[in-house]
């Protein structure tokens, strides 16, 4: 009955805030709060390129709160160590389950805790590896060969891997890519124009492919 009464809040709670995106504070030490400039940037990257009207300003919000049922996507980032609790763990399927979208961007470190505590999350569900052809490569902006390389770390290539409830994508982790510091203002890394365009095109793939599935 809890989830049930979880559903429909979240339901009209999503379509109040149809375009409003988060960050996600969690805990277990992890920088939550890395390239603060990032979704800003992105959020009017796509105001200005795919017509969403995004509050400018993201909120943040804490895992294990009823909050995150206000936005349709939330935006995880960070280095470090990152622990789910009981509550955060219960709060997250449910809002995952009942149409929420979460995207995990690795910003490098992250990706060895982030496996262990989304076990915990869905222990009946594996992060697959995301085809080329999956359509949040090619929704507004095409990427015929899956997720760009953005920042060099370990000299591995880059992945997308995602959790799935049925066909719908409900968790895009991106590895091996730092999406997110090709977001961030320009002084920040001092990326190449074209290397910032291609983050923040797939920054819009994510943001269009969260509101509309």
């Amino acid at each position: 009955m809890k989830l049930f009464f979880t559903f429909i809040f979240s339901l009209l709670v999503f379509n109040l805030y149809a375009q409003d995106l988060a960050v996600l504070k969690y805990k277990g030490g992890g920088d939550w709060y890395g390239n603060p400039t990032a979704l800003p940037n992105l959020i009017k990257y796509c105001n200005e390129n795919i017509n969403t009207k995004i509050n400018r300003k993201p909120q943040t919000v804490e895992t294990g709160s009823s909050d995150i049922f206000q936005f349709p996507m939330l935006h995880m980032t960070g280095h470090g160590n990152v622990f789910f609790s009981e509550t955060d763990v219960e709060n997250l399927r449910n809002y995952l389950m009942s149409g929420g979208f979460l995207h995990i961007d690795d910003n490098y470190g992250m990706e060895p805790y982030i496996k262990k505590e989304l076990k915990k999350v869905f222990p009946d569900k594996d992060l697959v590896e995301l085809p080329n052809s999956h359509a949040i490569f090619n929704t507004v902006y095409k990427f015929p060969n899956g997720l760009p390389k953005i920042h060099e770390h370990d000299g591995k290539r880059p992945q997308a891997f995602g959790v799935f409830n049925g066909d719908r994508l409900i968790l895009l982790f991106t590895y091996e890519s730092d999406l997110g510091d090709g977001w961030e203002d320009a002084e920040v890394h001092n990326d190449p124009a074209d290397v910032r365009e291609k983050a923040l095109k797939m920054g819009a793939n994510i943001v269009k492919y969260a509101f509309e599935n």
